[in-house]
Order: structure tokens, then sequence, then C-alpha cells
């Protein structure tokens, strides 16, 4: 089994388990939310005394991770995320940039962007007819550098930033000129 075949095979499964534990006649809104910097006890759901009315609600009223496991930082948690897979086998192992073996070929765990042989829960999802939107930060590819980009990777709406670090005063001098 390819990596891709298994990827859509674990989206599929999510698909399935999330619309079959819906009303027969109603699909489910699917949101997923990943925030860069956050540690697991952050939200109220999760135990955080800070409180969080409002996440801790969709919690609530619907299905949380329990068991998610990041890679320390936001790309290769993404490309999990993404994908269902180990960030090394999306071949996004560290950052955007691609890493080289010692015989100078790039190493495919080491790619910089998501692979052509993993699917994105974005094109599981259209492909069973759902509307996909993002928001934020998508850092697993750039146009520029390797075509990989929301639209391209199932998203049929998309307000991000293809890269990092947009942070307001880098954001603003860039758009100003």
């Amino acid at each position: 089994m390819t990596l891709r075949n298994l990827g859509a095979a674990l989206a599929v499964t999510l698909t399935a388990a999330l619309v079959s534990s819906a009303a027969p006649a109603a699909r489910p809104n699917i949101i997923v939310i990943l925030a860069d910097d956050m540690g697991f006890s952050d939200l109220g759901c999760y135990g955080s005394e800070i409180p969080t009315p409002n996440l801790d609600r969709l919690a609530k009223e619907g299905l949380k991770f329990t068991d998610f496991h990041n890679d320390s930082r936001c790309c290769p948690s993404r490309a999990t995320l993404l994908t269902g897979l180990y960030s090394h086998a999306a071949g996004v192992g560290h950052m955007v940039e691609p890493h080289k073996g010692p015989n100078g070929s790039v190493l495919p765990g080491y790619l910089g962007h998501l692979n052509d042989q993993c699917v994105t829960i974005a094109e599981v999802l259209r492909g069973a007819g759902y509307f996909t939107a993002m928001a934020g930060k998508w850092h697993v590819g750039q146009e520029g550098t390797n075509g990989v980009v929301p639209w391209k990777r199932g998203f049929d709406r998309s307000i991000n930033c293809p890269a990092g670090a947009f942070y307001f005063s880098a954001y603003a001098e860039r758009g100003s000129k």
C-alpha cells in the first residue's frame, strides 16, 4: 500500500466515522484548529485554568483529539494534521527547506513541502462533496518554490499566508512597499 493510499484510507475512515456518528440526514460541519505555540492544556476543555468558553463549547458539542502527537515545530505538525501521516512520510520532516543527504540528493522525508504520495483531509472531504476552506498559516509548501498551495491540495477557498513568520510589523513593511 502506498503512502498516498494509506493517507486516503485514514482520511476516508475519519470521514466515515464523523459522518456515521451524525444524524443520517445531516452531514457534520468539520472544523480543525491548529494553534502554534500552545500547550495541550492551554484550552479549558483540556484542563486550563484560563477560560476558553467558545472553544470549550465546540469541543463539547463535537469531537476533540485525545491522542495527537505534535512534531515540536509548526510545519511538520501541520503536515501530520493535514494528511494523517507521520510528517516525514508526508515530506515535511523539518521545515520548508529541503535537506540533502550525503550524495547530494534531497531526502524524501525532508522535501520541505507536502509530497505527491500523500492526500490531505481537504482532498478527501472535497471528494465527498464538502466545501473546504482554510485560513491562517499554510507553511507546508510555497507557490514560488514547489507549487504546493492550498487550492492545489483540496481547499476550495484559502485566506492564508503561504509561509510562516508573518508578524504584523513584517507584514506591514512588505505591504507598504
